[in-house]
């Protein structure tokens, strides 16, 4: 794994190899855009990650923005948060396995597939 890219606050970090791919896929889409990350019921395990890219101007007050190289930010909303505080987002470019990986801190259980986790 790469180095963690670290936000001005710790909560949420990207590798330098996630932060590439991410990059890139935000320039297909459009240049003012950020990532929202958080989580929602569901998956294997009780809980699945979820990613997209959205606007800043869809920012709440029950948002935190974290803040990259380039300008790139993270939106996550306060109570995803209480379950991604200090999630490293990885980026694989293998044939199985590959994509965006998470490592979660307050994971107690994983999915097999990596996208859903229990606490």
């Amino acid at each position: 794994m790469t180095q963690a890219t670290q936000a001005v606050k710790s909560g949420i970090q990207l590798t330098d190899t996630a932060l590439k791919h991410v990059l890139m896929l935000r320039e297909q889409q459009g240049t003012d855009l950020w990532l929202r990350v958080g989580v929602r019921q569901g998956g294997c395990s009780g809980m699945s990650y979820m990613m997209d890219f959205d606007v800043p101007e869809s920012v709440t007050e029950h948002d935190d923005v974290f803040d990259y190289a380039d300008g790139f930010k993270i939106i996550c909303d306060r109570k995803s948060l209480l379950y991604l505080y200090g999630l490293v987002l990885d980026y694989s470019t293998a044939m199985i396995g590959g994509g965006f990986q998470f490592t979660n801190p307050n994971a107690n259980q994983t999915c097999g597939c990596g996208k859903s986790f229990g606490v």
